[in-house]
């Protein structure tokens, strides 16, 4: 399949959102300058998000409700990338798209392949820019969002990161919901537990299989003795999600 080809909306604002969506885009703002913070603050107010800031410190996690996480790197670039680099091994960043603003010097320091960040600001940038590569940024991630997943009444939404079973909110730890949300997308399929660590957690993950036991353990006892069964465990092999 071919790329798509990008909205002129996205790029030029034209027609872009109303002011009451607008108003809903909350970005999360984080860094370690609180000057520099404010500044970046103001011109993201200004194109319309409402926008909140936190100095970044060893045990700040960030929650959901987030249309991107937007890092200051300027002042710590070393030490930024290693806090972006956490937020995802552990999953408290979530699937929010990362954007950091980075001064040219310091674009190479930015890694784009590993899978930290969507995309850059660079610095120093105006207004018109600063609009247009967040509206690129959300209609990006927004296009590759997969759609939901639904078997009986178990649905998961990717997008959103909501599991909800008979309509109502399972409450589940990040790495939970990326676990039931890749049985669910390949049912059927027997997945040994060294697989999942890899294609779930991540090749980086140094813990072992017991992890992946302990997870299965947990989501089964959240979606329920009637809804457990859904992921079998394959004697000697792994596990599989079944329709029941």
């Amino acid at each position: 399949m071919g790329a798509r080809t990008i909205p002129s909306s996205v790029l030029t604002g034209v027609d872009a959102e109303p002011a009451a969506v607008r108003r809903n885009a909350r970005l999360l703002l984080a860094g370690s300058d609180r000057s520099r913070l404010a500044g970046i603050a103001a011109d993201l107010q200004a194109v319309g998000y409402e926008c909140l800031t936190e100095i970044i410190h060893e045990d700040l996690e960030i929650g959901a409700g987030w249309v991107a996480v937007v890092v200051d790197l300027r002042a710590w670039t070393t030490e930024g990338i290693a806090w972006c680099q956490r937020g995802r091994k552990e999953g408290w960043l979530g699937p929010t798209p990362v954007v950091p603003v980075v001064e040219t010097a310091h674009l190479p320091d930015l890694g784009l392949a590993d899978g930290i960040f969507d995309d850059f600001i660079e610095d120093p940038y105006s207004l018109s820019g600063l609009a247009a590569r967040l509206r690129l940024v959300r209609w990006r991630f927004q296009r590759e969002a997969p759609d939901a997943l639904s078997v009986r009444d178990l649905v998961v939404e990717p997008e959103s990161y909501r599991a909800t079973l008979r309509g109502t909110p399972i409450e589940l730890t990040y790495m939970e919901f990326e676990l039931l949300k890749f049985l669910m997308s390949h049912p059927g399929r027997v997945f040994t537990r060294e697989t999942l660590l890899s294609r779930v957690w991540g090749y980086e993950y140094y813990g072992g299989v017991r992890t992946v036991d302990v997870h299965i353990r947990r989501l089964r006892a959240k979606l329920g003795e009637d809804h457990a069964r859904f992921i079998e465990t394959v004697r000697g092999v792994g596990y599989r999600f079944s329709h029941g």
